[in-house]
């Protein structure tokens, strides 16, 4: 097993990462900005190096200086945690070229996935079933209004590169796709240096529901169950569950298929997930795959008991998969609620200091957490600040579970989503998991 591992993130996934390395006894490498200076995770770490100043682009995006960093420490392998760097192709590369071992699949595989045309065109082929638009790019405003019209309003208007939301917009007229099209093509060329275009038909009343993959270097893929992840706001998840709550078992089966098929279609390696929109007929359509670990993995680790960051770990340092497909199964029902720094009406980020915390606390709770008592959030980085994980050996369990908790958390000195989270769990429509990607749309913002 490696003996040291450079953690290239920040927040809550940099003190999850640490946790598991230095449970199997591997020394942890931090970095942080000038920001970040006083955060948990460099505190943590058994080593931290100072890489830039608070933009993300002249220090969490710096490889440079990041592999700068790796060199001095003598890492032997860089966890990339998720968003920033773990899906950039020349981050990917650079590591192989130095010789440090990048925890995720490799750079071709980010590659073929990285671009959402490309990913369509790789999951067709592989008899994965993908959404009804186009697998080719969509130069201008006027011959995406020709496809539209072709295929029906309402679509959705996707930027090929990029995530989190960004350089993505239903459109339902000619009108309204000449207006979004510059736009969005704009923030995506802004934000990820590419802004080629494509159209989708927006399946109605979807679900968005993801499966979690584990692959070797040896040829093993494995499924690690479905997760529900259909509460969003602009586009990013709220709340997510596992298993999902509207599959039946014949649906979850043949996800799991699609999604080992496509992995193996593009000889994945290491942690991955296949995401899926399923409509009210339980038909499913790929809609893109991470190739790193989610943010919502926590709740695939409490229904099986895997570690998946000390599975990444064992993967990338060459191990064959221990665990076989018949060894896992689904133990109880976990949900989490991200916990936000923003306006829980307008979303808008609320930077500031947090004057006072008060977790919950029980057996059936789990923080993944960035924040204490007196932390100062910056208007630099993503709003998210901590991960409420509660468990249950049942649905209904679960939801009681988070609604105790979430009554019981406490973030004093800035705005955060905990109200928004409140109303969500007391809606009927949660409670009895009919939970469509235009949920907070439907019970929550017609309200306000």
């Amino acid at each position: 097993m490696f003996k040291s591992v450079l953690i290239a993130n920040r927040g809550e996934i940099a003190r999850r990462v640490i946790k598991t390395c230095k449970r199997l006894n591997i020394r942890t490498i931090a970095v942080y900005s000038e920001a970040d200076e006083p955060s948990l995770h460099v505190k943590e770490a058994d080593e931290s190096y100072l890489i830039g100043p608070a933009r993300v682009n002249e220090s969490y995006l710096n490889i440079d200086k990041i592999i700068e960093v790796a060199k001095e420490s003598q890492a032997e392998a860089i966890h990339p945690g998720y968003g920033l760097l773990s899906e950039n192709i020349d981050f990917a590369k650079r590591c192989q070229e130095e010789g440090i071992t990048f925890i995720g699949p490799d750079s071709d595989a980010i590659d073929q996935m990285g671009s959402k045309l490309m990913a369509r065109k790789t999951m067709e082929n592989a008899g994965v079933p993908i959404i009804p638009g186009t697998n080719d790019p969509i130069p201008t405003a006027e011959e995406a209004k020709v496809f539209a019209n072709q295929i029906g309003y309402p679509i959705m208007l996707k930027a090929s590169h990029g995530g989190g939301g960004i350089g993505m917009q239903i459109v339902n007229n000619d009108e309204e796709v000449v207006k979004a099209f510059e736009s969005n093509a704009h923030r995506a060329k802004q934000f990820f240096g590419d802004g080629t275009m494509f159209i989708e038909k927006v399946i109605e009343n979807a679900h968005h529901v993801e499966i979690q993959l584990l692959a070797d270097q040896h040829g093993n893929v494995l499924h690690l169950f479905d997760r529900e992840c259909s509460i969003q706001r602009r586009h990013q998840k709220v709340i997510e569950e596992a298993p999902s709550p509207l599959l039946t078992e014949e649906t979850r089966q043949q996800m799991a298929d699609a999604a080992v098929k496509a992995a193996k279609a593009i000889h994945y390696k290491n942690a991955g997930t296949i995401e899926f929109l399923v409509d009210e007929n339980q038909n499913f359509y790929f809609l893109e795959m991470n190739t790193r670990l989610q943010v919502e993995h926590p709740v695939t680790e409490e229904i099986t008991g895997i570690d998946l960051v000390e599975q990444q770990l064992k993967v990338a340092y060459g191990e064959e998969l221990s665990l076989k497909q018949n060894d896992l199964s689904i133990q109880g029902h976990a949900i989490e609620a991200r916990i936000y720094a923003e306006d829980p009406k307008t979303f808008f980020p609320s930077p500031g200091t947090i004057t006072e915390l008060q977790l919950p606390e029980d057996v059936f709770i789990r923080h993944d957490i960035a924040i204490e008592s007196n932390y100062q959030i910056t208007p630099y980085y993503d709003p998210m600040i901590a991960k409420l994980i509660v468990k249950g050996d049942t649905r209904e369990e679960a939801v009681v579970n988070l609604k105790n908790a979430l009554n019981d958390y406490k973030v004093e000195g800035i705005k955060t989503n905990l109200p928004l989270l409140r109303d969500i769990v007391d809606i009927q429509a949660f409670k009895d998991g009919h939970t469509r990607t235009s949920f907070i749309n439907e019970f929550i913002l017609i309200n306000q």
